[in-house]
């Protein structure tokens, strides 16, 4: 870290601290590559110099990726930003390049850096680039109490370097990518060793070293999530759809959109919009015509397009009563909150004295809630808790339910408390 750095560093605080509002400010440096936009690695022989470079490198490497949601079908990466000491920087193109096998196997012994690092893991592993270790500073800020851990919010926070914006959205499946964009991709990397080693001392410095660990170890351990079931049921506005026969119209609306979207690479919001789903199943049109009366079916939709969503309505409307989808099935765990006062009153009151006491340590160390503990952890064990409250049956629920072993020290003697409290 620079000098500039490691002052920029000493004046912020981790609670979002820095000058006085009433001290006037100097401007925020904007950060320039240090050496330039590196080209974009498209073919394997490029790859292989690359894959050679970061295996010779030193120290831990720096990693995102780009995705182009809300413009494609699917998570893939379409963009992956390398950085490490003794290699520079690398942009590879994995349409070009779409096996980096090789490159993540260089990488195996190294930590890896990554800004919200489940977000990008996904479309990495697809690739064939897995960690082993690594460090989550989108993560080790929300330890670190950070107000704002955003890429761009941390980088002005810790180290004092205001980092480009506005392209974060775009569509990174465009080629060929331009300049201002690999720009952009570039500075991603920059400066996350920096910024890793900054929170590292942050984090050392309030003794929560210990849980990142613990945290980043959970990650990277963490097996792919399974497929979901019934994926239609996740469809935005499915509340509203309460008879079998109205699912059964969400499901063949969401399966035939789904088969185009892929066919045709594309997000299945651009084919065809939730709400326009929701519409379908709610009203059940006779015909085209009254389909295309219907909001998210107007007249810019193509005669061929209306009558190819009729046409699923139509399956939904023909199937026997036993073909059609029953009521979601209620998820394992306890019922919503918002019940627990009329099915059993003693849980309510169990879970309203854990969630006061979770708040107050969460606040007293300076963390959010939800990374103290999960919520959906603490409603499990106030809905069903062990018959006897002492702190080792409380630590064991929690390790039951997945809690870390800093989790289940720093909270286990609140929630026998609080749960004593209330029995």
């Amino acid at each position: 870290m620079t000098d500039a750095q490691e002052t920029a560093a000493d004046l912020r605080t981790t609670t979002g601290g820095g000058p006085p509002d009433d001290v006037e400010k100097a401007p925020i440096p904007l950060l320039e590559p240090r050496e330039g936009i590196p080209p974009v690695v498209a073919d394997e022989d490029a790859l292989a110099r690359v894959v050679a470079a970061f295996a010779a490198g030193t120290g831990p490497v720096a990693v995102d990726a780009e995705r182009a949601s809300g413009y494609r079908y699917g998570q893939r990466a379409y963009l992956v930003q390398l950085r490490r000491e003794g290699a520079g920087s690398a942009l590879i193109d994995p349409v070009g390049c779409p096996d980096l096998s090789a490159l993540g196997e260089a990488l195996s012994s190294a930590e890896w850096i990554l800004h919200a690092a489940t977000q990008d893991l996904p479309c990495l592993r697809e690739i064939g680039m897995v960690p082993t270790s690594l460090f989550d500073t989108e993560l080790a800020g929300r330890l670190a109490g950070f107000p704002r851990v955003g890429l761009g919010a941390m980088v002005e926070s810790v180290l004092g370097y205001a980092l480009e914006k506005g392209h974060s959205a775009v569509d990174w499946s465009t080629r060929p990518l331009p300049e201002p964009w690999l720009r952009y991709a570039a500075l991603d990397v920059e400066l996350l060793v920096d910024l890793r080693d900054a929170l590292e001392k942050e984090l050392d410095r309030q003794g929560k070293l210990e849980w990142a660990r613990q945290e980043f170890d959970a990650i990277a351990a963490a097996p792919p999530a399974p497929p979901r079931k019934d994926p239609w049921r996740r469809t935005s506005g499915m509340h509203k759809v309460r008879r079998r026969r109205q699912m059964a119209v969400v499901r063949e609306l969401w399966e035939s959109r789904d088969r185009i979207a892929q066919r045709r690479d594309v997000s299945p919001g651009k084919v065809l919009g939730d709400a326009a789903i929701v519409e379908a199943a709610l009203a059940l049109p006779a015909n085209v015509h009254a389909l295309q009366a219907l909001p998210g079916y107007g007249q810019r939709m193509g005669r061929r397009q209306l009558e190819q969503w009729m046409a699923a309505v139509d399956r939904a409307k023909a199937l026997p009563e036993s073909a059609l989808p029953q009521p979601g099935a209620t998820p394992a765990g306890p019922p919503p909150p918002r019940s627990w006062a009329d099915k059993d009153p003693a849980a309510a009151a169990r879970l309203a004295a854990a969630r006061t006491a979770v708040s107050a340590l969460a606040e007293g160390l300076n963390l959010p809630q939800e990374n103290l503990i999960t919520p959906d952890t603490v409603r499990r064990l106030c809905w069903e808790p062990p018959q006897r409250l002492e702190p080792d049956t409380v630590a064991q629920a929690l390790a039951g339910y997945g809690a870390r072993p800093w989790q289940i020290e720093q909270v286990t003697p609140v929630l026998v408390t609080a749960l004593a409290a209330t029995a």
